[in-house]
């Protein structure tokens, strides 16, 4: 059965106008698995970086590479270099661009930690931040990005990769802090030291990017502590381990671009682009994503970031293109 027979209404025709370029580029390779060179592809990507809001975040950048002020670039959310460059991978910007090129050298530059992960720093006067702001919603994030990027056979983002396993499984890692990644299997310090959910969606995602035949026993045994993780709760709730005992409403507020924060839907991502797409723990979180849809087969954006980025993507609480896309990719892989 063709799984748009699972929605109220066939959403592709609306996600494959050309108006957002970067929608209809995913929807082409994603949902109709267009080969790259198939011309329709080659022009929705060749539109992409000159299109909005790509090139409103792009034209906001330095020379140098770097957005708002030098230096490691984690805030203000969500205008700063990190968060710029999160977001235009997620955009799916075009790698060959000399400007994606600048920023993601000056992260490598600037961002990263002595230990080899990316760290949380606003700081300007530093030449890198310390081992300790390391966490691995932002590590998980820029690393997908490098990957993304092409940036994969650098010795930078081979130690990042290195950085993310090796604090996920522990083995022959011994720099946790009370600041920042507290232990192995995810402990965090924003999560009072408890594994973070939202912590191990992001190492995955980048893990995800990996080529399969490039997995070293490491980075296997990383993937296999974060889907054991995931799947140790039932996703349809969301009900990991916290500080203060209580399920964030953010999960079930489904948006576009993403931060450190993750979703139901994220979770269901990830999973399914690590080969999980036919366990059955996954069907309460499917059924509920399913009942999120309107009349006309699409969702609407809960957590759009508006105001708060360099330009808004969607407004809040509007039907969203984007989280269309994602539910999409994921009812998919799994009917």
């Amino acid at each position: 059965m063709d799984w748009r027979t699972h929605l109220n209404d066939d959403p592709l025709p609306w996600l494959l106008e050309s108006d957002n370029p970067s929608v209809r580029y995913f929807a082409l390779t994603d949902l109709l698995d267009r080969p790259a060179d198939d011309p329709d592809v080659v022009a929705a990507k060749a539109a992409i970086n000159t299109s909005r809001p790509v090139k409103n975040i792009l034209d906001a950048m330095y020379p140098a590479g770097y957005w708002v002020k030098a230096g490691a670039g984690y805030s203000p959310k969500y205008r700063s270099t990190v968060w710029s460059v999160i977001f235009l991978d997620q955009l799916g910007a075009d790698e060959n661009d000399r400007r994606i090129q600048a920023a993601c050298e000056y992260v490598l530059s600037h961002t990263q930690t002595p230990n080899g992960g990316f760290g949380c720093s606003s700081r300007v006067d530093a030449p890198h931040p310390p081992n300790s702001a390391v966490l691995h919603c932002l590590n998980g994030n820029l690393l997908r990005a490098m990957l993304d990027f092409g940036y994969g056979d650098d010795e930078r983002v081979q130690r990042a990769i290195e950085w993310q396993t090796r604090s996920i499984t522990g083995d022959k890692f011994n720099e946790y802090y009370k600041s920042g990644t507290t232990g192995p299997g995810f402990g965090c310090a924003m999560s009072y030291g408890q594994p973070c959910a939202w912590g191990a969606i992001k190492a995955l995602r980048a893990l995800t990017r990996i080529p399969t035949e490039q997995h070293t026993p490491q980075v296997k045994k990383a993937i296999k502590v974060g889907v054991e993780f995931l799947l140790s709760r039932d996703p349809a709730q969301a009900d990991y381990p916290t500080g203060d005992g209580r399920i964030s409403a953010n999960w079930f507020k489904l948006g576009f671009p993403s931060g450190y924060m993750a979703d139901v839907l994220q979770n269901l991502e990830v999973l399914v682009e690590l080969g999980h797409k036919r366990d059955k723990r996954l069907r309460p979180a499917i059924e509920w994503l399913l009942t999120q849809q309107n009349a006309r087969g699409r969702w609407k954006n809960q957590h759009s970031y508006s105001g708060t980025l360099w330009v808004n993507i969607e407004s809040q609480g509007s039907v969203s293109k984007w989280v269309t896309l994602r539910a999409c990719r994921v009812l998919k892989a799994t009917h």
